[in-house]
């Protein structure tokens, strides 16, 4: 008998829940304001409530019970006392460790008998939880998440065992195999993997969106004749989100069957499955199918072999409210989960609403295509709330006696109260007096709020680490604001130093984000890189997956280095347009100087004494002009007569020249 609810990061329509195993005597249900309640099947009475220190940030995305029966996981605070024979028998008895799978990628260990967390397992996924599911050695536990992985526990080290890529997209079920060597994976295809190499032994086609559930529903072959090795032969189910159809596979021997055999069609997306193994041959399978509508469809098949036509559900189950006096029109209760009890002829049935669920045991009817069950919710609840047995116990006060409260945390000053005993004594309201309206001892508290201050103006380094942490992991844009804009590098390097590493790469990846939107925040965020990159560099080079983390970080720092020396260009011509732009203006701006004379003198005598000194001048330039060239012919032959000297030709030696000819 197995039991699953939708675990994917998608499919929860609703908040997670889980029967515990085999005897179905407790449901856990993880609420929408994160506290986690588990309730007795029996009387539907809550029997622990636990609120995780992180549960607004850290949501629940899905649960799991451990198996009965083996080793219980390591204390929180360490070792473990010795303990007494009785109480060690009597925890081994009813060891029920439920595994809490968060949207931060840690898994909490909630032990049901002690009330309390056991131990916290975290460093194997930095992404969303999407299922959780144990091995039958209680010691080990299997998770996948959206970051492609799949990883193997050891909770009694609390430390990850093995850790591998399970698909290209993020990874949303898993379902071990009844011999615990096989395990079943899926994304958006089905893979089967063996444990031991962890390698993939069988492919599926899977669905076309994301499997939200995953159950073997035989532990036998049908076919007797052949060996059976653990894996072959056997049948498994699955469901996807808005799919109506429930698929059912088979591993075979040989690698070429890869589509599904049969299919059971429902209403309305899958929520939440139960089913009866069928562990002989002759023995149909029982399945129970809670769907987003709020109905319940049940299903009876012997699975042998190929069916091509979907399977619709022998008997459909609703729940209504019964026509009030006022409106005679009954409204439909949601079914939120379905299990099948041990003798396998009745149902245990979960309506309402998760903070506060109706749990009802009804016998099981096929016969009848169609059910509608008439319950008045209301009045199921009103007796609950008075039947409820609670820890708060309300103290009998005499309705004459006086509580005087000391004031609000962070008011200082002092509550006025009598001085005397005589003023007590008439202070003491007298029978027929009326008393004191709340105004009035508001008034008498004397609280002056704009005399009260916070303490420290700025926060400091170690509040500014604890905000930052804060505020990634709730993704709270106000707290993130209020620390990002700071402008201190000194402040902001001794932030980054102090947090977590954990927070290193949400980190990142808000201010990459930031870096995209804005572009005037830019200079501020680059002031942050810079120093989680200086004092995080060994972290971040420690980590397998890094490229892909911070490609987009590298892609945005590479363009905007591409774009810088056109941008500076630009930014020049455009620089250069507007200083001329703003220079034409100032000239139009100026005023006109008016250049004409205003007034103009004119001498008479100024032409006379003009021409006499031109006539003078000219004379004196050729008298020159004369002298000039009488210098020149006196020169020129002096240059011939040194000339002849200097070539040997001289008129005084005829005879020189008649030997020569």
């Amino acid at each position: 008998m197995a039991a699953a609810a939708a675990c994917g990061g998608e499919a929860a329509a609703r908040p997670p829940l889980a029967f515990s195993p085999h005897d179905r005597r407790l449901l856990a249900v993880s609420g929408s304001d994160g506290r986690l309640r588990v309730w007795d099947t029996v009387g539907s009475r809550l029997r622990h409530e636990y609120v995780p220190s992180a549960h607004l940030s850290a949501a629940c995305t899905c649960l799991a019970w451990a198996p009965p029966g083996g080793r219980p996981p390591p204390d929180k605070d360490g070792p473990q006392r010795k303990k007494r024979k009785s109480e060690a028998t009597g925890v081994d008895k009813q060891l029920d460790i439920l595994a809490i799978g968060t949207a931060v990628g840690s898994i909490l260990l909630y032990s049901t008998v002690k009330g309390e967390l056991q131990s916290k397992l975290d460093g194997g996924h930095d992404s969303r939880i999407n299922c959780v599911r144990w091995h039958q050695d209680n010691c080990c536990l299997y998770s996948c998440s959206e970051d492609k992985h799949i990883v193997e526990w050891n909770t009694q080290t609390c430390k990850v065992k093995c850790k591998w890529k399970g698909d290209n997209s993020s990874v949303s079920s898993l379902c071990i195999s009844p011999d615990g060597k096989m395990l079943l994976s899926a994304g958006r295809t089905i893979k089967l993997w063996d444990l031991e190499t962890k390698e993939v032994y069988r492919h599926f086609t899977g669905h076309a969106t994301s499997v939200s559930s995953l159950m073997f529903t035989t532990v036998k072959p049908m076919n007797e004749n052949k060996a059976f090795d653990g894996i072959t032969g056997l049948y498994f189910l699955s469901g996807a989100i808005h799919d109506r159809l429930l698929s059912v596979w088979q591993i075979r021997s040989d690698r070429k069957e890869k589509n599904a055999v049969m299919s059971f069609t429902v209403t309305d997306e899958p929520t939440f499955i139960d089913l009866t193994v069928s562990e002989l041959k002759e023995e149909p399978v029982k399945l129970a199918v809670v769907c987003r509508d709020g109905q319940l469809h049940l299903f009876e098949h012997i699975l042998n072999g190929y069916c091509k036509k979907p399977l619709t559900s022998n008997c459909t189950i609703q729940i209504a409210t019964p026509g009030n006096d006022g409106d005679s029109t009954p409204k439909p209760v949601p079914i939120l989960a379905a299990a099948f009890c041990t003798d396998k002829q009745s149902l245990l049935l979960v309506y309402g609403n998760t903070l506060q669920p109706i749990i009802e045991k009804v016998s099981l009817n096929t016969n009848e295509s169609h059910i509608c069950l008439i319950r008045d919710v209301q009045k199921v609840l009103a007796l609950k709330t008075d039947d409820a047995v609670t820890k708060v116990k309300t103290p009998v006060v005499n309705s004459d006696t006086k509580v005087l409260v000391p004031g609000i945390p962070g008011h200082s000053a002092a509550v006025k109260t009598p001085s005397s005993g005589k003023e007590k004594k008439k202070s003491k309201r007298k029978p027929g007096e009326t008393e004191d309206s709340i105004e009035e001892r508001l008034g008498a508290l004397d609280i002056d709020v704009s005399k009260v201050k916070t303490p420290g103006g700025l926060p400091q380094t170690d509040s500014f680490a604890v905000l930052l942490v804060q505020g990634l992991e709730s993704n709270d844009e106000d707290i993130l604001n209020k620390v990002l804009s700071t402008r201190k590098e000194t402040l902001i390097k001794n932030t980054v130093a102090r947090m977590p590493i954990h927070a290193v790469i949400p980190l990142l990846h808000e201010l990459t984000k930031r870096l995209q939107g804005n572009p005037y925040s830019a200079s501020q965020m680059v002031r942050w890189l810079k120093f989680v990159f200086t004092l995080h560099a060994s972290y971040l080079s420690t980590l397998p997956d890094l490229i892909p983390q911070l490609g987009m970080l590298y892609q945005l720092m590479e363009s905007r280095v591409k774009t810088l020396q056109k941008l500076s260009r630009l930014h020049g011509r455009l620089f250069l347009l507007v200083t001329q732009v703003a220079a034409s203006e100032t000239v139009q701006d100026v005023t006109e100087v008016n250049q004409t004379a205003k007034l103009v003198y004119e001498d008479e005598s100024s032409e006379e004494e003009g021409s006499d000194d031109e006539m003078i001048a000219d004379k004196d330039s050729d008298e020159n002009w004369d002298e000039d060239e009488e210098k020149e012919e006196q020169s020129d032959e002096q240059d011939m007569t040194v000339e002849k000297e200097i070539n040997g030709d001289s008129d005084l030696e005829p005879e020189n020249e008649s030997e020569e000819e």
